[in-house]
């Protein structure tokens, strides 16, 4: 679990570091308040994968007709795509915002579908951990197959990354893209429609 704490006591350090003062008015809470931010930001790092699989793996039966599949054992109108989830993360390399993030996820029902608002809760928990944007797709698709059972998931993500964008190069425009692809969203390039 995430000790505030200890983070206060850290921060504290990190302002005397920088040569302010900490108990100065301004910034004598600020110590507290970072805190709490980052119990906030950070909630997702209390939970692992299959927890929070079981937190949203609330399924329902998907009530569709078997006899429609094709060949390669799928029918094109049977894949389920929530686009534009909004979310942010921080990255683990600097400690960086993730921001302007979108994800989109596409499964291919298994028999059951998950609620469409549970999509976006898996994709916010994981987002709420120290990473990179590859692990996110990774672990939000990891989440998306235990919950439904279908190995054929996808999840693409863009995002402005501030290790970018406000220091170093500071390429303001820059966008990061990266795309999680399994099953038959892997191997049939016709499934790939589905994440443009």
């Amino acid at each position: 679990m995430i000790n505030e704490k200890a983070i206060e006591e850290h921060i504290r350090g990190i302002l005397a570091a920088l040569g302010d003062d900490p108990e100065r008015e301004g910034l004598k809470d600020t110590p507290k308040r970072v805190a709490q931010m980052y119990a906030e930001v950070f909630a997702g790092m209390n939970y692992t994968n299959s927890e929070i699989a079981e937190m949203f793996g609330k399924t329902f039966e998907d009530g569709l007709d078997t006899e429609m599949e094709s060949d390669a054992g799928h029918c094109p109108g049977r894949v389920v795509v929530v686009r534009d989830i909004d979310m942010f993360s921080y990255c683990e390399h600097h400690m960086a915002l993730m921001y302007d993030m979108k994800a989109t996820v596409a499964y291919i029902p298994n028999g059951r579908v998950i609620g469409l608002s549970k999509i976006a809760r898996v994709c916010d928990m994981v987002g709420r951990r120290l990473q990179l944007q590859e692990k996110i797709g990774r672990d939000i698709a990891d989440i998306i197959t235990m919950i439904t059972g279908s190995d054929d998931v996808a999840v693409t993500i863009e995002a402005c990354h501030s290790c970018v964008t406000a220091r170093g190069i500071k390429k303001t425009n820059t966008k990061t893209y990266t795309a999680e692809l399994r099953g038959q969203f892997r191997t049939d390039p016709a499934m790939q429609f589905y994440i443009r």
